[in-house]
């Protein structure tokens, strides 16, 4: 791998991961409807924009069904539950249960196919349900009364993940990743509009201050417009394997944000349930760091 693709995957984690510090602190005030809200449409209009830049239409005739049920998968459904579940758990917790997404894309794949796993994938599943036992389990904020809706939210989250990766891959190969994206996350917005409608905004708006804002703004811009486009160029420089490496650099920022700006504690049990969950990913996914190393 080029040095050049390496600092993207950075780059990449370091905004997917800040995603969940960001959630963290305008969640409480704008609610999951309207924050989620606000994110998508930012995103969207973001790649409006550098579709225009780029002069890359969003192929749309054929597509528009697609688009729906992709924005709904992919972004709409699990942008809610992750933002809901942003209301009681901390983002470190947040963002290593979605770095989960690969275990659960695999375990829709096998009920898809009707294959039977490999020893390697059964033991990849079991070591990423131990991570996250342990990380719920261990977990006060977690362990709460309160917590038990959003620790279901954020666990269904990275579901919707794999199950909108095979409806991508059956359904849309014959669109650009680029259309992919910007088609997506209108088809995300235009799903979240009459949710919104009927949502009133939690405070009044005299009463959001620039940093509420900013970070709703953040979570449109970079961590959803700037990281697809880093995504999607990955994937065509590297490939989606390869890019898919971020997965494990997700948790590893949102563990570093979460402590640096919130105060987030770290202690043994979230090293070693992060730990299990990666080493699930890897199994599951075949990341082989070794070749990884001898690319490029």
């Amino acid at each position: 791998m080029k040095t050049a693709h390496f600092l993207q995957l950075i780059v990449l984690g370091a905004l997917w991961g800040a995603s969940f510090l960001f959630t963290r602190i305008a969640v409480p005030v704008l609610g999951p409807v309207w924050l989620v809200s606000a994110r998508v449409l930012a995103g969207a209009l973001f790649l409006l924009a550098a579709g225009a830049f780029l002069r890359r239409a969003v192929e749309v005739k054929g597509n528009l069904g697609h688009f729906f049920c992709l924005g709904l998968l992919n972004t709409a459904l699990p942008f809610l539950l992750f933002s809901y579940a942003a209301t009681a758990l901390t983002a470190s917790l947040l963002s290593i249960i979605n770095s989960t997404a690969p275990l659960w894309g695999m375990l829709v794949g096998i009920v898809l196919t009707r294959q039977a796993p490999s020893w390697r994938v059964l033991g990849g599943l079991a070591a990423g349900l131990v991570g996250v036992a342990v990380l719920v389990l261990r977990d006060p904020a977690a362990l709460a009364a309160k917590s038990a809706l959003p620790v279901v939210a954020a666990l269904v989250a990275p579901v919707c993940y794999g199950i909108a990766s095979h409806y991508a891959r059956l359904q849309t190969t014959h669109v650009s990743p680029m259309a992919v994206a910007h088609g997506s996350m209108w088809g995300a917005f235009l799903c979240l509009l009459p949710v919104v409608l009927v949502t009133p905004l939690p405070v009044p708006a005299a009463a959001l201050d620039v940093g509420i804002l900013a970070s709703a703004l953040a979570l449109g811009v970079l961590c959803t417009g700037v990281a697809y486009q880093i995504y999607f160029r990955l994937v065509r420089d590297i490939g989606a394997a390869s890019a898919l490496t971020v997965t494990f650099l997700i948790p590893l920022f949102g563990i570093l944000w979460g402590a640096v700006f919130l105060n987030e504690a770290i202690n043994g049990s979230t090293f070693v349930g992060a730990a299990f969950v990666l080493l699930g990913t890897a199994l599951v996914t075949g990341f082989n760091p070794l070749a990884l190393s001898r690319q490029g």
